[in-house]
């Protein structure tokens, strides 16, 4: 599937959503295929102030959400900037927040719960680290409001 991006018209760079739907193929046993119902996942890059599609892949159940994010990120031409990346736990990875500091944008993905701080190698583990100690001194709940995480749920309803 090619999609066409559009330039936004904004000066600003746009803050970008991921958000993941899980879905089954009913059709499978219509057809004469297995009686099992085939899962497939569709996992969408929004742009949060517009909720303009911005990348959109479409993979089997076994694939893990956090595999799909640098895949999504290279789907956005390089010369469109990006502000932040809101995604919610499982992009918690170092590959995640490599990918996010690589295209210069503001990772806010939520440490695990019992997440420690990594080696300080690089800018994603610099950006994880400090998402890490603030949770640790000011609690989840004050990280979300003052990274503005709970915008995300604006985009999955």
């Amino acid at each position: 599937m090619e999609i066409r991006h559009s330039k936004l018209s904004t000066n600003k760079p746009p803050n970008g959503v991921l958000n993941q739907i899980e879905y089954a193929n009913g059709n499978a046993r219509k057809h004469g295929g297995s009686k099992r119902r085939i899962w497939r996942k569709t996992h969408i890059g929004f742009e949060e102030e517009t909720l303009e599609v911005r990348a959109v892949e479409v993979t089997s159940s076994n694939i893990g959400d956090a595999h799909m994010l640098p895949e999504l990120l290279n789907q956005i031409p390089l010369d469109q900037n990006i502000g932040n990346v809101t995604a919610d736990g499982p992009y918690d990875t170092r590959k995640c927040q490599e990918a996010v500091a690589a295209r210069g944008a503001h990772a806010m993905i939520p440490p695990r719960k019992n997440a420690k701080p990594w080696k300080t190698t690089s800018a994603g583990a610099i950006a994880q680290n400090d998402a890490v100690n603030v949770q640790r001194y000011l609690g989840r709940t004050v990280w979300r409001h003052w990274s503005g995480y709970h915008r995300r749920s604006r985009v999955s309803r």
